[in-house]
C-alpha cells in the first residue's frame, strides 16, 4: 500500500461480556498450555494472553487479552460507574508493557506479549479461549476496518528503542533468536 492510500484490513476482535463471566479461568488455562514450550506440555498462568481479574469487593469477573505495547504509563485514572458501581479504568486496560504493572510479560525473557488470537492454531476459525468459554463470556468477531496507511519505519523503530531501553538489545537479540529456532522447529 502506498504512504496515504487508504484500505480495507481485516480485524481480529474478542468482545468480553463481564456480565457472563463466572471466573472459571478456563481461557487463561488453555491460552497458558497453548503458549507453553512445548505446546500444551504445561500450564503456566504467567504464559497466557488473557487474564481474569476479580474485583471482591464488587464480585466482578473481567477478562482482558493482551493488547499493544505502550511506550509509557497513561495519563489518566478515570473511573467508570456501571449498574451504579465504580470502577478503576486500569481494569480494563489492554496494554502489555504499561510501567505501572507486568501483567502480560513473557516469564523467561520478560519481554512484552500481545494476543495473537491463536494464529497458529491449525482448522481452528476462533481463537482457543473463546472456544472453552461455555458461559459465553467471550465472543470472537472478524470485520473489515478502513485503513489510513500501513506503520511508518520510524514508529517501528520507536518501539525498538523503548524495548531496547527497558530490556536491553541483548535481551531483544536472544528472544527474537529464541523465536525464529521456533518457527523453524514448527
Amino acid at each position: 500500500m502506498v504512504e496515504g492510500e487508504k484500505g480495507k484490513k481485516k480485524v481480529k476482535v474478542i468482545t468480553i461480556n463481564a456480565d457472563e463471566c463466572n471466573g472459571c479461568r478456563a481461557c487463561e488455562a488453555i491460552c497458558a498450555a497453548f503458549h507453553s514450550d512445548p505446546k500444551y506440555g504445561t500450564v503456566n498462568p504467567a504464559r497466557a494472553r488473557i487474564k481474569v481479574h476479580w474485583d471482591p469487593l464488587r464480585n466482578l469477573y473481567m477478562p482482558v487479552y493482551a493488547g499493544p505495547n505502550v511506550n509509557a504509563e497513561c495519563m489518566g485514572r478515570d473511573k467508570y460507574i456501571i449498574d451504579g458501581k465504580e470502577y478503576d479504568e486500569c481494569l480494563f486496560c489492554r496494554a502489555t508493557a504499561c510501567p505501572s504493572r507486568d501483567l502480560f510479560l513473557e516469564p523467561d525473557s520478560k519481554l512484552p506479549v500481545k494476543c495473537d488470537m491463536c494464529e497458529e492454531l491449525e482448522g481452528k476459525e476462533e481463537p482457543l479461549c473463546v472456544q472453552v468459554c461455555l458461559v459465553d463470556a467471550l465472543k470472537y468477531e472478524e470485520r473489515e476496518e478502513e485503513m489510513e496507511e500501513e506503520p511508518k519505519v520510524e514508529e517501528l523503530e520507536m518501539s525498538l528503542d523503548y524495548l531496547a531501553n527497558k530490556f536491553g538489545w541483548e535481551k531483544i537479540i536472544e528472544t527474537a533468536e529464541k523465536l525464529k529456532l521456533a518457527k523453524q522447529e514448527e
